[in-house]
This record gives C-alpha cells, sequence and structure tokens, in this order.
C-alpha cells in the first residue's frame, strides 16, 4: 500500500506541470514599469558590469606589477601584489556570476530585449 502511495505521488509531481498550464510572463505588456526594469537591465548588462570587469582588470595588473617589478626583492611587496592578485580574480568570478544571474533573472520574467542578448558565441565548426 505504502509503495502504491509512493507511485502515486511521484507521478503527480511529474503531471504537475502540465496541470498547472502556467503561462509565461512576456504575454503581458507592464507599460512604464516594465520599460524601467528593461532600462536598469540594459544599463547593468552593458555598462556596469563590463565597467566592473575593467577596473577589476586593472587590479589584477596593478598586482601583477607589485609583485614582480616593485616586489623584486621586498617580499612585503611581493604579499601585497598577490593578494591584489586574488582578490582581483575572485572579483571576475563573483561579476561573472552576478552577470549570470541578472541574465537569467531578465529572461525567466520575460524583461529580456535584443539589447540584453550581448553575451558571447562561440562558433564550432
Amino acid at each position: 500500500m505504502k509503495k502504491l502511495q509512493h507511485i502515486g505521488g511521484s507521478l503527480l509531481l511529474l503531471a504537475l506541470p502540465a496541470i498547472s498550464s502556467a503561462q509565461l510572463a512576456d504575454s503581458g505588456d507592464a507599460g512604464a514599469f516594465q520599460n524601467l526594469l528593461q532600462n536598469i537591465l540594459t544599463f547593468t548588462n552593458q555598462i556596469l558590469i563590463p565597467f566592473i570587469l575593467g577596473i577589476g582588470f586593472l587590479v589584477f595588473v596593478w598586482g601583477m606589477f607589485q609583485y614582480f617589478i616593485a616586489g623584486g626583492a621586498n617580499d612585503e611587496k611581493k604579499e601585497k601584489g598577490r593578494s591584489l592578485m586574488v582578490y582581483a580574480t575572485l572579483g571576475f568570478v563573483l561579476i561573472i556570476v552576478f552577470w549570470g544571474i541578472i541574465n537569467l533573472i531578465s529572461s525567466s520574467t520575460g524583461l529580456e530585449n535584443e539589447s540584453l542578448r550581448n553575451t558571447p558565441t562561440v562558433q564550432v565548426p
């Protein structure tokens, strides 16, 4: 009897998306609020995130300069340069994760437009 209940519960979970008949958010128009959110997403994807990535790259290069050139014989400068490079690398990872989350939210809510689809693609022959 318990086995039959587990099978019935599993079938119900598998059929749940078909039962709910959920609709996508892009079928309607939210007017000015939707335009505001699209403008915020466009600004974030096209200006803010590339700017932060550029700053992170400059911090990484500055850390390399301190580690290899300025800290030739100075262990304190080498340690400072190495920590800057590690923090810049962590910053790269976090901003790319943030960029992915923003694009995931925008595509799942139907707020994406053509200007948000600026992620790089790779052509494989």
